[in-house]
């Protein structure tokens, strides 16, 4: 039986998502696009099973995750396929560990990949091009659990009524169970991927879907849901699916990745409201008999998985190759098109079925050996570029050999600060130590050769609270040089405002301390953004204390946008020129603002 307007909700999520991906700074919460599946694939699974129980009071597991292969792995193998020769047009980081990325993504564990590897879902080097798939991860985890439950539950129930009661309970007690952990699990963790990524802590939308499944459901459906197609007149109903809509996009547009109350409150909102507008669409199916979505809006819903899977990899891809509009272009395009060569031809083909595109039937039996070679070709391909690619990228390389290198630097400074007579009358050295993420390991080389007496501490993925701790441990042992420079906040933290008022109150007497602003292409046109907001809170810090001072990067960065192309719009170049003019403006933006700081008084001085 084939729902109207359940195609809507489909679109919803897809459309979700296309924008996030796409254009971040005008949906940044339309991550929840991914919610918006979840909940819709808890409905009809659980929905489709306990039809299943109410006419045969029985459920085939083995029929069950038999439909479920078809239907998932053909589109998945194909983009792996196509996608992974199509890397080799851009830089080798893209490519660099693609062998493990690909076993993850078959072997349905890209999530916790992610989160084994250090994943960051906004903030990474290089985005893994298979990142997206750590939601059909989870999703495939649902089904083989949720499906191997709920046929134990068939086997020892004797009515239809009494199993979708158990159904209903189950569904509430690990809707519950996976809500609180997650809900609980974000007041502790350093990093919200780790949340995002957990088939534990993200299943609650399906069960969230499954318990509106048992309240209405498919074909068989409940003398509630019965009562409600009479009570609610048609204007009502188009209301609540309409108003949910909305609500969705509402929170496409408040919500942050990195803020805390996205974890607490804004995934839950979002799968109760699809979960309302699912309702609505299968009441409206009753209220209109007869009829039927826009060819279109079927069409779309038909290929939206496979439009998912392509996406990501191409965009990526073409990102690389070419301005973020033409990407988008071209990644919409050729999603369609593999996607429905996925859908209306591969798939029936490999299933067995009959091909039929757009109602023309499509026989391709004699095709069958051009089908073969093609996909023993693209295999070959794609065997022998997970082989032979590289373990770690070029940028990588660099980040590691640069952080290698710290460690002499500091021996060295040690040494000279052991030599070397107190500089001041806090008893503080001359100099420069710099304590940052990434972005300022990046510059490493420039900034120790333009700038005098200078010490880095910079690695990887590093955010302001451990900075902050970092700087509290310089501090207790004076290994602080007069002018200390915080180059991080790219790893964006909750309270950021707490910790940058720590910072300068853990900042010992005699010290200058300089801001240096963070800077993510994807997210500087939304004055909402987290990092725009810090840079704000930094700037008043500066007018509020005469020893702090701003290094104004993100100014620098959008007034030098070259040097962001072809990259993840955090870390600047993707080529040795472009590498070193973003290093060089990187290194010129800190000197001129610790040259600013040193007319200053420091923490204590006079003016």
């Amino acid at each position: 039986m084939r729902i109207n307007w359940f195609s809507y909700i489909r679109v919803t999520g897809l459309l979700l998502v296309l924008v996030y991906h796409f254009f971040p700074s005008v949906l940044p919460g339309g991550f929840i696009g991914v919610d918006v599946f979840f909940t819709f694939s808890g409905y009809l699974i659980t929905a489709l099973l306990i039809d299943e129980v109410s006419r045969t009071h029985r459920i085939d597991y083995l029929g069950f995750m038999r439909r479920r292969f078809y239907r998932i792995v053909p589109p998945l193998v194909l983009m792996v396929l196509i996608c992974t020769p199509l890397a080799l047009l851009v830089r080798n980081d893209f490519i660099a560990g693609i062998g493990r990325q690909i076993t993850s993504v078959l072997g349905f564990v890209t999530n916790y990949y992610e989160i084994w590897t250090g994943g960051n879902y906004e903030n990474q080097f290089n985005q893994h091009i298979y990142l997206h798939t750590w939601s059909l991860a989870i999703e495939v985890h649902y089904y083989i659990l949720w499906g191997a439950l709920l046929w134990f539950l068939a086997k020892r129930v004797k009515h239809q009524n009494q199993f979708r009661g158990l159904v209903f309970i189950v569904s509430l007690t690990c809707f519950a169970g996976s809500f609180l952990s997650m809900f609980i699990s974000a007041f502790f963790v350093d990093s919200f991927s780790r949340l995002y990524f957990s088939s534990i802590t993200h299943a609650y939308p399906f069960f969230l879907g499954s318990l509106f499944a048992t309240l209405s459901g498919v074909h068989e459906t409940t003398a509630r849901f019965k009562k409600n197609i009479r009570l609610w007149d048609l204007k009502k109903t188009v209301l609540y699916m309409v108003g949910s809509f909305a609500l969705l996009l509402l929170l496409g547009l408040v919500l942050h990745f990195e803020e805390r109350l996205t974890y607490l409150f804004g995934f839950a909102l979002a799968s109760l409201f699809t979960s309302v507008m699912i309702y609505s669409a299968r009441i409206l199916h009753e209220k209109l008999p007869g009829k039927s979505e826009p060819a279109v809006i079927s069409y779309l819903a038909e290929i939206s998985y496979s439009v998912y899977l392509f996406h990501w990899p191409l965009y990526i891809i073409f990102s690389q190759l070419t301005n973020n509009l033409v990407a988008v272009i071209v990644t919409t395009i050729l999603s369609i098109v593999f996607a429905t060569l996925s859908y209306y031809i591969i798939e029936p083909f490999i299933a067995g079925r009959k091909a039929n595109l757009f109602g023309i039937d499509l026989d391709l039996s004699p095709y069958r050996n051009v089908v073969f070679y093609v996909f023993s070709g693209l295999t070959l391909i794609t065997v022998l570029i997970s082989l032979f690619a590289p373990a770690v990228g070029n940028f990588e390389k660099d980040l590691q050999a640069n952080g290698l290198s710290q460690a002499q630097t500091k021996m060295k400074l040690t040494r000279a600060n052991a030599e070397h007579s107190q500089a001041t009358s806090f008893g503080v050295n001359k100099g420069v130590t710099i304590l940052g993420d990434s972005v300022a390991l990046r510059s490493k080389d420039q900034i120790e050769s333009k700038i005098d007496n200078v010490y880095m501490d910079a690695v990887v993925s590093r955010n302001l609270s451990t900075i902050n701790d970092l700087l509290k441990n310089y501090a207790d042992s004076n290994a602080l040089a007069k002018d200390v420079v915080i180059a991080g906040g790219v790893n964006e933290i909750d309270d950021y405002k707490g910790v940058i008022n720590k910072m300068i109150k853990n900042l010992p007497k005699g010290h200058h301390i300089i801001f240096v602003t963070p800077y993510n292409g994807s997210k500087s046109g939304s004055e909402a953004a987290s990092l725009v907001q810090l840079r704000k809170y930094e700037l008043e810090m500066a007018k509020k204390y005469d020893f702090v001072t701003v290094a104004d990067w993100y100014q620098v960065a959008k007034d030098n946008i070259s040097i962001w192309n072809g990259t993840d719009g955090v870390h600047f170049g993707s080529d040795s020129d472009s590498i070193n003019r973003g290093a060089k403006l990187y290194t010129n933006t800190i000197k001129e603002a610790i040259a600013q700081a040193d007319k200053s008084p420091v923490k204590g001085g006079k003016k």
